[in-house]
């Protein structure tokens, strides 16, 4: 394999994941490495909020693989997805469907502070500069002058307006859902923690949909001092009454308080259960709440005299978290740069650049944006989610091939009508859709937790 020209050098602008990945693999790659961050390594791991669950779905693995080495065998480890299905609330709400498949691969989420802190260790290990300082749009442009490659890695905010909205790609104005994000203690993840939901217990994530009011996801976690520990992430609808709820959310203990009366009201089959989880008091950042506008920007720009510079992550490309693409879209992303720029001999130009991010956005960065559009109920996958959703509770095959679009979000792409969808279930099931969907019924009612109170 051919390596880069003698000492090329480096410049990544922030350290959060995907700054400090960048950062990694191209050390590794025999660049010379300048990492700037507004924050020192305490407090990017102490004194911030995770900003994201980061969890990795089986094929994103094997992309971050190729940067780090698994440093988090013994963490815990999720393997599918129990789902349901309800609507209404109070006295009308209702059970309407459920199933939990395995994956067929291997998920995990770890602290997103965790994962950066430990890049960063190798990324000075091996010889990486990090340099404490606020980059602004003068400085870049400095830096940029004095680098052979600069990326851009400052997150949906920063210096990511240095890169133009991508109109034809952005598919939304606005925040699909209000999100609240918190850590909590308490529970295992053995076979009887949620055993009443699934027979692999703590193995899977809780999802909890609601068709008017949002998402509820609850899955094993990493956390960066306390270890195996439960995220709770909350999707709500603009306008729905879980809005209210998250926005008054002041602090961890508020946290913590919101989600236990929100299962109590909308999901008490679970509730019992999740009065057990309990604060991480060592962490007061273990919570966060706010509003991701789904935003696809040109990855290439220049600064004020000229120089070209390239976004990556979320910089790049910004998801909302619900279909879990954010984290991966960056593993998929830096991991396929550095090895382009391992190999690559001549200046690393704008047109290199951009035809970098341009095989990114066709063999992962679109399908994961539609991924992110399916689950998010948008118009466009209605017939989609009409047929999906009830093949699934019939069909274990079909409802791990859902979750499959997670890890391989390539194979949504080119399944765009009802025939196409029909079909796709038939060759997942192996049998005609039809018979899979005539053997849907609406549930009769979700087995609860044994300490639910009973009606």
């Amino acid at each position: 394999m051919s390596t880069p020209r003698t000492a090329a050098a480096a410049a990544v602008v922030g350290a959060g994941l995907a700054g400090t990945t960048a950062a990694l693999g191209l050390v590794d790659a025999g660049f010379t490495v300048t990492l700037y961050s507004d924050r020192d390594r305490d407090a990017l791991r102490n004194d911030v909020p995770a900003t994201g669950t980061a969890v990795y779905f089986g094929k994103s693995r094997e992309a971050d693989a190729r940067i780090i080495e698994d440093l988090y065998a013994d963490g815990p480890h999720s393997t599918g997805m129990s789902t349901r299905l309800h609507t209404g609330e109070g006295d009308t709400r209702a059970d309407v469907l459920e199933f939990d498949p395995d994956f067929r691969y291997v998920a995990q989420g770890v602290d997103v502070r965790l994962r950066a802190d430990d890049r960063l260790g190798r990324f000075l290990d091996r010889g990486g500069r990090f340099e404490v300082r606020a980059v602004n749009p003068d400085d870049l442009d400095a830096i940029a002058a004095d680098h052979d490659l600069t990326l851009v890695a400052t997150g949906k905010g920063g210096l990511s307006t240095l890169f133009p909205v991508d109109t034809e790609r952005t598919v939304y104005s606005e925040p699909q859902r209000r999100l609240l994000l918190v850590t909590l203690q308490g529970l295992g993840h053995g076979p009887d923690t949620f055993g009443y939901r699934s027979a692999a217990g703590g193995a899977h994530n809780l999802f909890n949909l609601h068709t008017d009011f949002g998402e509820a996801w609850l899955g094993p976690y990493l956390h960066k001092d306390a270890g195996a520990t439960w995220s709770f992430l909350g999707f709500a609808k603009p306008g729905s009454p879980w809005e209210e709820r998250f926005a008054a959310v002041t602090d961890v203990h508020s946290a913590r308080q919101t989600v236990v009366d929100f299962y109590r009201d909308y999901f008490p089959h679970d509730a019992p259960e999740i009065e057990q989880l309990q604060v991480i008091e060592s962490d007061p950042h273990s919570w966060l709440k706010g509003a991701v506008t789904p935003t696809v920007r040109r990855a290439v720009g220049t600064t004020r005299s000229g120089h070209v510079v390239a976004a990556i992550g979320d910089t790049a490309i910004a998801f909302d978290p619900l279909a879990g693409q954010g984290a991966q879209n960056t593993a998929v992303q830096v991991a396929a740069l550095v090895d382009a720029a391992r190999g690559h001999d001549g200046e690393f130009t704008a047109d290199w650049l951009s035809e970098q991010f341009e095989k990114h956005w066709h063999t992962r960065g679109h399908a994961a944006a539609e991924v992110t559009r399916l689950f998010l109920g948008d118009p466009k996958y209605a017939v989609h989610a009409e047929l999906l959703f009830p093949a699934a509770t019939v069909s274990e095959p079909v409802a791990a091939a859902l979750f499959g679009f997670l890890s391989e979000p390539d194979t949504l792409i080119g399944i765009d009508t009802r025939e196409d969808i029909l079909a796709f279930i038939a060759a997942v099931a192996g049998e005609p859709a039809e018979d899979v969907l005539a053997r849907f019924a609406p549930s009769d009612g979700f087995t609860a937790s044994p300490a639910a109170a009973r009606a």
